[in-house]
């Protein structure tokens, strides 16, 4: 699943958008951009390090800031040795934390002020920590894993797209459905290029128990897109594969949702992928999933 996250990039450049769309990159400008107008999604999208790094970042700087105001004042917390700013910045802590061990506490009005300030900071700070890490947590994720490569290979008689995914859980996915599009760039009779997606028609799009494997196929015949294309035809065309799968949980009762992206380099024509089943000594049936992305000529 790590490499299919990086299917779809988005990173700034300048006052430019870099799009990375499996391994297209695409600029777009003249979009209006804030950090705090897309927070939300920028919270839930990062990685687990930056997240929590972040969340600690704005944990010490708010404890900073609120020493400092503590140190503005005369005396304004009890038994902190000397006034020094690091006793205020304990204090703080604790005061941020709404824990209070009870050895420190305002003395002044002033102190109260800002200590007040400080707790409404606090559970402010936490309420939002809490919502968005169980947020995180609580987001269904799949396992789901896709052959590194499409292949176009011969099925039953006719020349067939096939790709091969499998249930990494090994869990039961009930209300299996899988889609598949196919983009390319196409001209207008006016001679316009634009960039037109059709969705091809599978054999079985519904799997009712997706545990282990799951083979797609595509006939390639006279109704499909890829109808007399070669892999030059496709590269010229800047053709592209892009294949959701979603499903139910059964043991979250969750619903799931996958998504691969093949670029016209990521098919291989007049190729097979390698037989993944064979039969133990025991007579029981044995999925190797080491030799799952291997291809083979026909």
């Amino acid at each position: 699943m790590a490499k299919a996250k990086k299917q779809i990039e988005l990173r700034r450049q300048g006052g430019a958008h870099l799009v990375r769309i499996g391994k297209q990159e695409i600029e777009t400008r003249g979009l209006s951009d804030s950090f705090w107008t897309d927070l939300y999604h920028r919270s839930m999208t990062v990685y687990w390090p930056v997240f929590f790094g972040t969340a600690a970042a704005i944990f010490i700087i708010l404890n900073t800031l609120f020493a400092f105001l503590y140190w503005l004042g005369n005396e304004p917390i009890a038994n902190v040795a000397g006034n020094e700013p690091l006793g205020f910045f304990y204090f703080s802590v604790e005061t941020l934390a709404t824990v209070g061990y009870g050895d420190m506490h305002p003395q002044t009005h002033y102190g109260h002020f800002i200590a007040t300030a400080e707790i409404f900071t606090g559970m402010s700070f936490l309420a939002v920590m809490t919502g968005l890490i169980f947020a995180r947590f609580s987001r269904p994720r799949a396992r789901f894993v896709f052959a590194q490569y499409a292949v176009v290979t011969v099925h039953q008689g006719q020349p067939t797209l096939m790709i091969r995914i499998a249930n990494a859980r090994n869990n039961t996915i009930s209300q299996a459905t899988a889609r598949l599009w196919f983009f390319r760039i196409e001209t207008t009779l006016e001679g316009y290029e634009l960039r037109r997606y059709h969705e091809l028609l599978l054999d079985r799009r519904e799997h009712p128990m997706f545990i282990l494997s799951w083979s797609i196929f595509h006939t390639i015949d006279e109704t499909s897109p890829l109808y007399r294309m070669t892999a030059a035809d496709l590269a010229a065309a800047s053709g592209s594969l892009t294949l959701n799968v979603s499903g139910v949980d059964d043991s979250s009762a969750q619903h799931l949702y996958a998504r691969r992206l093949y670029s016209h380099e990521d098919i291989r024509w007049n190729y097979r992928y390698r037989d993944i089943t064979s039969t133990s000594n025991e007579g029981k049936l044995v999925i190797d999933y080491s030799v799952f992305h291997e291809v083979e000529p026909e």
